[in-house]
């Protein structure tokens, strides 16, 4: 099955937030309160009624103030710590090359928060049992299984946000930073192709990675990996352990038992 992926133009974004209301409106999210904090962005942040935001950076270079914008949410990695920390298999690989997350399945225990190195996952509380659920961009999974684009693709007023073959979206992505570079963007370069082996959501940059608040070399969390491979088989051991003494524990019992019989 053909992977798929997203390929966002950050030189074509105008910073209308189209995106982020379609995702809204789409999934049923709630607004939230926002504020002046001197910025254009709002919210803040993503959060568990918000899976997808525009980001707005101000950065002053030779040639004045430059804002540099891009819809953000989550990147979908190929090799994604937080469907590898996921104790319920809530998060999960999709066939089409994108993270789905079943919230029906998550515990709230957070793993997937501290594992993401772009910061994405959020959780959402809930009032009566105080547990939360894990809430991030699905890539509109229910659309994109039925042939259909993610919704905030499909309102994008400039057609900044593109979708399909993940493998076209790269060489498209590639095409586009070359001619941004023959343009005199010295910077520009396309963000994600070979990234924790694959970006489900790239980027078209005219500028370096840190302009757009991104990291230049995102890694996959020693932590996660420490567990995978030390704690975790240490664990199973520990359970085989558990059940081993269980057993002897039985065989031991019963021996004693049949001695005490013979006796009497």
């Amino acid at each position: 099955m053909a992977k798929v992926a997203m390929l966002v133009d950050t030189t074509l974004c105008t910073g209308c937030r189209g995106c982020q209301v379609a995702c809204k409106q789409w999934w049923d999210l709630s607004a939230e309160v926002t504020g002046n904090r001197g910025s254009y962005e709002n919210p803040p942040d993503l959060s568990h009624s918000t899976w997808t935001r525009v980001t707005f950076h101000e950065v002053e270079d030779g040639r004045g103030l430059q804002w540099y914008h891009l819809a953000w949410g989550c990147v979908h990695c190929t090799e994604a710590a937080c469907v590898d920390v996921c104790p319920t298999a809530a998060l999960k690989y999709h066939p089409l090359g994108f993270v789905s997350l079943e919230r029906d399945l998550c515990n709230g225990c957070g793993y997937c928060l501290t594992a993401c190195p772009f910061d994405i996952p959020q959780l959402e509380s809930n009032v009566l049992t105080g547990r939360g659920k894990a809430t991030k961009c699905n890539l509109c999974q229910d659309r994109v299984t039925e042939g259909l684009i993610p919704a905030c693709v499909k309102t994008c007023p400039p057609g900044a946000i593109r979708f399909g073959d993940r493998q076209q979206m790269v060489t498209l992505g590639r095409t586009r930073a070359a001619a941004l570079q023959e343009q005199g963007f010295a910077e520009a370069s396309l963000y994600g192709p070979e990234l924790l082996g694959g970006l489900g959501r790239m980027f078209v940059l005219a500028a370096r990675p840190a302009k757009y608040g991104l990291p230049e070399r995102p890694t996959y969390p020693l932590a996660v990996t420490l567990w995978q491979r030390l704690f975790q088989p240490l664990g199973q051991l520990g359970v085989l352990a558990t059940v081993f003494g269980l057993a002897a524990n039985w065989v031991v019992t019963r021996r004693l038992r049949g001695k005490k019989k013979e006796e009497v």
